[in-house]
């Protein structure tokens, strides 16, 4: 596995499906079965059943009992998922490719554009606002902004964190706490085909409000780096259909591809959604 690069963005329905045995039920249904009282006079349990008591208190031993995770509303359901699964491109890996250089001081690449830069023409663009407060302002409740700004400059407010599930507070003087992560890598993208796109369309990926962009804790954000979701998935189970949804919508927005291990990291959350 190739060694993570920056690619964090520091700048500072609830559904239900069909239920499914627990191994608590499946269990309970084997001892029924062992422990059926015999026909004949008993003369203690067959080495059979002790067989399978031994084998069904081991693989217990290494179950959880705990119920599937619902997941956190306004996931997708399944269904969107794998229509999305069916529309991504798959490659076997992700290559290394040359050149990647997110900084744009003197001398560096600047590949994706300034950071949050307001010229561009996606979603936010040239309105006046740069794409870091655009991203905290939709994203937040109880939003405050600077005075003589347009509404432009975020103070405060209060992240509902889709990685973690925590509830966290941002202010202007700890906005490390809270920060942008781009869904689908920067890093990774330009692995996977945005080295041969135009600049311009570089940096609309990378400021696009719409498909790639949220606010989320910014130890999370640092811990997923540019990983992929073969590497990485939030960490409270109950965001991955609405991380997997959005990963998948800024791919085939984009005609990324996905590599053949995302995919099936992808299918199995998928799997588990409503």
């Amino acid at each position: 596995m190739k060694a993570p690069r920056s690619d964090t963005g520091t700048g500072t329905g609830t559904g239900t499906g069909t239920p499914r045995p627990t191994s608590l039920s499946v269990a309970a249904g084997i001892l029924r079965t062992v422990f059926t009282p015999p026909r004949r006079p008993f003369s203690g349990p067959s080495f059979a059943a002790v067989a399978v008591l031994a084998v069904l208190v081991s693989v217990l031993a290494g179950c959880s009992l705990i119920a599937p995770v619902e997941p956190a509303p306004g996931s997708p359901p399944a269904s969107a998922l794998d229509d999305l699964l069916a529309r991504v491109a798959v490659v076997p890996e992700r290559p290394d490719v040359p050149g990647y250089q997110r900084s744009c001081k003197q001398g560096d690449g600047c590949v994706f554009g300034p950071a949050w830069t307001d010229d561009h023409d996606g979603p936010g663009g040239h309105d006046g606002c740069g794409t870091r407060d655009n991203v905290l302002a939709l994203s937040l409740t109880d939003v405050q902004f600077r005075p003589g700004t347009n509404d432009c400059v975020v103070v405060a407010g209060t992240l509902a964190d889709p990685y973690s599930g925590e509830v966290l507070p941002f202010t202007k003087q700890n906005a490390n706490e809270v920060q942008i992560d781009h869904v689908y890598p920067l890093a990774a993208a330009w692995d996977m085909g945005a080295a041969a796109w135009p600049l311009e369309t570089r940096i609309r990926f990378a400021n696009d409000l719409d498909v790639n962009l949220m606010a989320v804790s910014g130890a999370e954000n640092q811990a997923k780096s540019d990983k992929t979701p073969a590497d990485w998935l939030p960490p409270d189970p109950a965001y991955h259909c609405f991380y997997v949804g959005r990963y998948l919508t800024a791919a085939v927005s984009y005609g990324l591809p996905v590599t053949a291990a995302d995919r099936d990291a992808m299918a199995a959350v998928s799997a588990g959604c409503p």
